[in-house]
């Protein structure tokens, strides 16, 4: 009887499936095509931020502390090739929240458990022209969390302030 929570921001059904997708395009050989391929529409595919020039500029560009021999090739490529270099970048997740535990300690707040399982992912794609010339994907393959809230009080727990009158 307690609640339970979802998100689903994906097509994929796993990490290993997300990654895959992506692993299997080959830099400066594959094309956008393949991505649609792979299972994977960037255009109707939800949490795709498409990346103009200028935002895989700032995303990319050297700091102090890399030089233009420290970049991958394919970014370089991109770099140099301006306005026709553009990137995506995806997140996909699939997160599942139930509350356990003794539901009347949950139901009189005194005492909630929360279990977070699943899996975020996320990857870079950059393309010049329809061409592939890089990408890379991280992420956590396996989320596992447990969020507990105890209140001594139950539900007084949160009345004070709202007794307390301002004059």
């Amino acid at each position: 009887m307690l609640p339970t929570g979802q998100t689903d921001s994906t097509s994929f059904q796993s990490f290993e499936d997300a990654r895959a997708a992506i692993e299997a395009l080959v830099p400066m050989t594959s094309k956008r095509t393949t991505l649609a391929s792979n299972g994977f529409n960037p255009i109707v595919h939800p949490n795709t931020k498409l990346l103009t020039h200028s935002e895989v500029v700032r995303l990319l560009v050297p700091t102090a502390l890399l030089t233009r021999n420290d970049l991958d090739p394919g970014i370089i490529v991109c770099l140099e090739a301006r306005d026709t270099c553009y990137g995506m970048e995806l997140e996909a997740s699939k997160i599942l929240k139930t509350r356990t535990g003794n539901f009347l300690a949950d139901f009189s707040n005194f005492n909630r458990r929360t279990e977070t399982t699943g899996w975020r992912f996320n990857a870079l794609i950059l393309f010049v022209g329809d061409l592939v010339v890089y990408r890379s994907w991280g992420g956590q393959p396996s989320v596992s969390e447990v969020e507990v809230h105890s209140n001594p009080l139950g539900p007084l727990q949160d009345i004070g302030p709202s007794v307390i009158s301002r004059r």
